[in-house]
């Protein structure tokens, strides 16, 4: 059966609906660690569905369209697979456990609650927070997570969530243990394989990151105050897009990340279906730039925003 677009690379998840991610997450932390407590792990899973839909005090709800609930919950299962891979891999001393594992879980799913705007924000789209979100992911994670018993952590979480992110520089990250900071280097990898394996990948950098780097001044015509523009068109922005997932993969997920996506084939007893998945996205879209045939991508992807959720919880 032809992958469906809220659906995972297993074609099985169903990624756009919290329950059935934080359901496919608890099984991975339960067959990984037996006897795991996942009342953190659900508790988040509520607080993320509240948090997206706009029913969360003091917060307006998910409105950007690539930075979706959607993506966050993609990142937290392709994270549940690399540590599952990870942990199978390397010798007793080595794995990182399951306080950790728990930890990054609840990372990934509020990584990017930078976006989610604040009642008293005066922003009128949460894309404006572009360049700070990461910071504010930080924030939300420094005030969650001692709610669920994790207050130890949460200092070091508000660090974790920047390997997803460009506001600090990787060795500017503050997480001194080996062990957190390869937590880190595993979240990372998620984030960028979780976004670049989804079935409408291409379509939504052209239909929905585009427009988000309009917002915040990335992408159109230049603002009166900010950064310059990088792109001038979604047709730019796909055509740099082999380069730039080329540069992502040799500096970030093969260099800094030391290579961690290979824990994802020990998930998969082999097989990484994110990496076929991306490979598959990256040699269509190097074909459509080289026949000047972009308008062959056709896939009519739905952001799961505020509206979205509140209909599927």
């Amino acid at each position: 059966m032809r992958r469906r677009n809220h659906y995972d690379v297993t074609n099985q998840v169903e990624i756009a609906r919290p329950q059935a991610v934080g359901a496919a997450v608890c099984g991975l932390l339960t067959a990984q660690y037996p006897g795991i407590d996942l009342a953190p792990a659900q508790a988040a899973f509520k607080t993320f569905a509240r948090l997206y839909a706009g029913t969360l005090r003091g917060y307006h709800g998910c409105d950007t369209w690539y930075h979706d609930a959607q993506h966050s919950l993609d990142c937290a299962l392709a994270l549940a697979r690399l540590l599952q891979g990870y942990e199978r891999s390397v010798p007793a001393a080595e794995q990182l456990g399951a306080r950790r594992a728990m930890l990054g879980i609840v990372s990934a799913l509020f990584h990017d609650a930078g976006y989610i705007r604040k009642g008293d924000d005066q922003a009128a789209n949460g894309a404006e927070f572009t360049f700070t979100h990461v910071g504010r992911s930080g924030e939300f994670l420094t005030d969650f997570l001692p709610l669920i018993g994790f207050d130890r952590e949460a200092e070091m979480a508000s660090q974790l969530v920047h390997f997803t992110g460009y506001e600090l520089a990787l060795d500017a990250i503050q997480v001194a243990d080996p062990k957190d900071r390869l937590l880190g280097f595993l979240l990372g990898t998620a984030d960028v394989m979780a976004q670049t394996a989804d079935r409408c990948y291409l379509e939504k950098c052209r239909d929905f990151l585009y427009q988000e780097f309009q917002i915040c001044g990335l992408a159109g015509p230049a603002k009166a105050s900010g950064k310059a523009p990088v792109y001038t068109s979604p047709e730019m922005l796909l055509r740099l897009t082999p380069q730039f997932s080329e540069k992502m993969r040799q500096e970030r997920l093969d260099g800094y990340f030391q290579g961690v996506r290979r824990y994802m084939g020990a998930h998969f007893d082999g097989r990484d279906l994110y990496d076929e998945s991306i490979r598959e996205h990256l040699s269509r879209i190097t074909a459509l730039i080289e026949a000047d045939a972009l308008a062959e991508l056709t896939l009519k992807p739905k952001a799961i925003r505020a509206a979205e959720v509140r209909a599927l919880i």
